[in-house]
């Protein structure tokens, strides 16, 4: 997507009013939820719900251990008992 700026309006009760544009172009509609992050240079980010979920996704499976490992185990223990009830 390209990069646009806008200029908006900042009322007495400090909200802001998105252009109509922006609104259609990204699928806001009256009552939506943002998350309002600022940067550390000072400048605002308003990111769907959504959109911070899918950006998210993932940041935490390096934590998680090799489940590839355990389920070889897991297999290999299954084919040990399969063949020892064989030979019973």
């Amino acid at each position: 997507m390209d990069t646009h700026q806008y200029s908006v309006h900042v009322d007495q009760r400090g909200r802001l009013v998105l252009p109509v544009s922006v609104r259609h172009q990204l699928g806001i509609e009256q009552g939506s939820t943002l998350i309002l992050a600022v940067q550390e240079d000072g400048m605002l980010r308003l990111i769907s719900p959504g959109e911070a979920a899918r950006r998210g996704r993932g940041l935490l499976r390096k934590l998680a251990p090799d489940t590839t490992k355990d389920r070889q185990l897991a297999d290999e223990l299954i084919a040990e008992r399969r063949s020892e009830a064989e030979h019973e």
